[in-house]
């Protein structure tokens, strides 16, 4: 991690769960981070005093271009760019195919893919503007985007996380032919204790009682082992479960 400390990563989502996680392990290890989230109050209490990376809090909505730009665009002013790039902000609504609500399909697809696109564009265009090309962007993407979804609710969520994979390998295609030595990878977890099932109606915290899960702070070292490896070394995607979770 040593080439990362004192320069500059985005987390979206950063405000809770594994965003939070990531923004803090990033912390410790000296990158500054630029939190962006809704809520942005709860993106500066995630501040640790003790930690050498500086921690900067702005406010955004993932499923407005014009908010991604406008965070792109302070960056650019007062840190000079994004060096690390972490796609995190993902949304979770379980309805059926035949009977969900348009406005639901749209938010998650706006945020998942949509959102997770307008922010790797513009940190890929950032990076190669001012020369820097030992970057990294990672996706925060799902098991269930390697699978089949887990139940007919989950099936538009999934087919999101389905497109975070696709895209992963058309941002590593672009890179290859632009002969550019940024990194890209993705990160898909199975169960892990978080808020995403704050939008849910048959999926409710008990499921935490049901099924051994996984911490935010899994994840967080997960991302910290793929950041840390040598440049020749590219950490394309990291699978993990919940020991005992039969899912």
């Amino acid at each position: 991690m040593d080439r990362y400390q004192g320069r500059v990563a985005l987390v979206t989502g950063a405000s809770a769960g594994i965003g939070a996680a990531i923004t803090q392990a990033l912390l410790r290890r000296g990158v500054n981070v630029v939190g962006l989230a809704r809520r942005v109050d709860r993106v500066q209490a995630l501040e640790l005093k003790d930690a050498p990376g500086k921690l900067y809090a702005l406010e955004g909505d993932l499923s407005k271009e014009e908010s991604i730009l406008a965070a792109f665009k302070w960056i650019k002013e007062n840190l000079s760019g994004v060096d690390i790039l972490i796609n995190n902000a993902g949304i979770l609504i379980d309805e059926q195919l035949t009977s969900g609500r348009t406005e639901s399909w749209t938010r998650m697809l706006d945020v998942n893919v949509l959102g997770l696109s307008v922010c790797t564009r513009e940190a890929v265009q950032d990076m190669i503007s001012r020369g820097v090309d030992d970057g990294f962007i990672i996706h925060i993407n799902s098991l269930w985007g390697h699978t089949p979804p887990a139940n007919s609710d989950t099936a538009m969520y999934a087919a999101t996380k389905h497109a975070v994979r696709v895209l992963l390998e058309g941002l590593r295609k672009d890179l290859v032919a632009r002969k550019s030595n940024i990194r890209v990878g993705e990160i898909s977890p199975g169960m892990v204790k978080t808020e995403i099932l704050t939008n849910t109606t048959n999926w409710t915290e008990d499921l935490y009682k049901q099924l051994n899960y996984m911490e935010a702070e899994d994840v967080a070292e997960a991302a910290i082992y793929m950041l840390s490896q040598h440049p020749r070394v590219q950490v394309y995607d990291i699978i993990l479960r919940p020991t005992g979770n039969p899912y």
